[in-house]
């Protein structure tokens, strides 16, 4: 099993919750006053018969109006047209935008050979969601368009992948553990967004269940480090995979 790391970028989000590029060598936080920055970077996963994508990012395009997340899996050695599932923790738009590609007033899948692995709560509650960090507009392409198989609750889709709902970030957020061999590889969505939120013990107002989320955080952490789970970070400012070691109540990731 290969695990690649597929960087959207760096950027400031505000209360409009619109997303812009930041570039930490030319520009100014304090230019940009009430903004959260955050990262955002995909995860591929190679298996011997099978690829998969890890949330989907942005969905942004580059100059050329080719999709950047297109553009970091084919610089990884592979075509985006042999992703054959794509595992979604949740449907906010930072992690969902890619499932879609934007071409001028338009809309295609971005990757129409896949089959979209989505909780079902997290489908049927982000149609009706007033929050705008869903775009309905993107869940009904989807509908009409892509592959779709609806998880519930948690379990297992096949040999490979194991899924569990954990709330807490949204009402139905998802994480996945792939294992293949004696490997294994966990992904926990925003409910481990990034190393450093295992090494610090915090409520988070952005989460549906901050309080949830922290348990979360230190039990996946206490897991990972008893099982030998590789980690990926969706939101990670430093390292974005990493295996957890966990000693006298510490976290460290290596």
């Amino acid at each position: 099993m290969k695990v690649f790391t597929l960087n959207e970028g760096s950027y400031s989000v505000d209360a409009s919750k619109k997303f812009v590029p930041f570039n930490a060598d030319t520009d100014n936080p304090k230019d940009r006053k009430g903004s959260l920055f955050i990262h955002v970077q995909p995860f591929l996963v190679q298996l011997n018969n099978s690829l998969l994508l890890l949330d989907t990012g942005l969905g942004y395009s580059d100059e050329q109006g080719q999709l950047i997340l297109h553009n970091n899996i084919r610089k990884a050695g592979f075509n985006p047209d042999d992703i054959e599932y794509v595992l979604m923790s949740h449907l906010h738009f930072d992690h969902a935008g890619g499932m879609i590609h934007r071409v001028g007033e338009e809309m295609e899948l971005s990757f129409p050979h896949a089959t979209y692995l989505i909780q079902r709560g997290e489908w049927e509650g982000a149609f009706t969601n007033a929050s705008s960090s869903y775009k309905p507009e993107i869940f009904e392409f989807l509908q009409r368009n892509a592959q779709l198989a609806f998880l519930d609750e948690s379990g297992v889709f096949n040999e490979h992948i194991q899924f569990e709902l954990t709330g807490a970030h949204t009402p139905y957020h998802q994480t996945f553990l792939i294992s293949e061999g004696e490997e294994k590889v966990f992904f926990g969505g925003d409910v481990l967004p990034e190393p450093e939120e295992l090494q610090r013990k915090f409520i988070a107002k952005y989460d549906y269940d901050g309080r949830k989320a922290m348990e979360l955080r230190d039990e996946y952490g206490k897991k990972a480090a008893a099982e030998n789970w590789n980690c990926l970070f969706y939101h990670a400012k430093t390292k974005s995979t990493g295996y957890i070691k966990y000693n006298e109540g510490q976290f460290t990731i290596i």
